[in-house]
């Protein structure tokens, strides 16, 4: 089957010529549309309290996404914690570590992070273990158990949710029909596919998705995983559908 629509889970770039799909729909021909399958809903700080959560109790907060730092400030304000100067920051990326700067002077603050991975993180907060982490999460679980690293660590934190991930009303918006290929970045897109659309079939529809957690969503939904990224030979997943157009391609002129 030639794919011609390509339905992308994600908001459209502000400037898509300045990315790797504009490549893709000069070479192969193709139409790329966006659309945000998720959205964000935000823990109460009622919900947040009987979780027992009492954040002056805590002297350094983990942040693992630009979500997760957005979510704690906003909670912080809602239950009128003033965050201290002397709060540390452990933050599993430098990009996420950048992001604080939305919210505090990022030079007067003790700031840390590790490469990528939550590994990576656990290894410089164990030269921290004099302090009482907390550790804000969605309700998506990561193929990695980020409490059971800290505990093996013997590191004192307590882990609550902050936000919440749902799929995002797409009834009236999307004619899911007339795509050829999805494209997924999460197993909350995976999930949303199916609330809004429970009766859709992928039969010659190619999915693929970015990630290990949303690779198995898309398996254990009942899906023909068609490519995925990262892999050694596609590291971003626009490569990974340049790959799959690629063979395809190959495919019809041996045809």
């Amino acid at each position: 089957m030639r794919v011609k629509n390509i339905l992308v889970s994600q908001p459209k770039p502000a400037d898509i010529t300045k990315t790797p799909y504009e490549n893709i729909i000069k070479k192969y021909n193709v139409n790329f549309e966006f659309e945000k399958f998720i959205k964000l809903e935000g823990v109460d700080a009622l919900e947040l309290r009987q979780d027992h959560v009492k954040l002056p109790e805590y002297t350094a907060v983990i942040l693992t996404s630009r979500n997760t730092v957005d979510h704690f400030f906003r909670i912080a304000k809602e239950m009128r914690y003033a965050v201290p100067d002397e709060l540390k920051y452990f933050c599993l990326n430098e990009s996420t570590a950048l992001y604080l700067q939305h919210y505090i002077q990022f030079r007067k603050r003790k700031i840390f992070f590790g490469n990528q991975t939550f590994a990576e993180l656990v290894e410089v907060m164990k030269k921290h273990k004099e302090e009482k982490f907390f550790l804000p999460t969605s309700n998506i679980t990561t193929t990695e158990d980020y409490g059971e690293m800290m505990r093996e660590a013997e590191l004192t934190f307590k882990k609550a949710m902050i936000f919440r991930t749902v799929p995002a009303d797409l009834k009236n918006i999307i004619d899911i029909k007339k795509y050829d290929m999805l494209v997924f970045f999460s197993p909350a897109g995976i999930e949303s596919l199916k609330t809004n659309f429970p009766d859709f079939e992928q039969g010659e529809v190619a999915i693929g998705g970015l990630g290990q957690s949303t690779c198995k969503a898309i398996t254990d939904a009942g899906f023909n995983l068609s490519f995925a990224a990262p892999t050694e030979t596609t590291p971003s997943i626009t490569m990974a559908i340049e790959e799959y157009l690629g063979a395809g391609t190959k495919k019809s002129k041996k045809k």
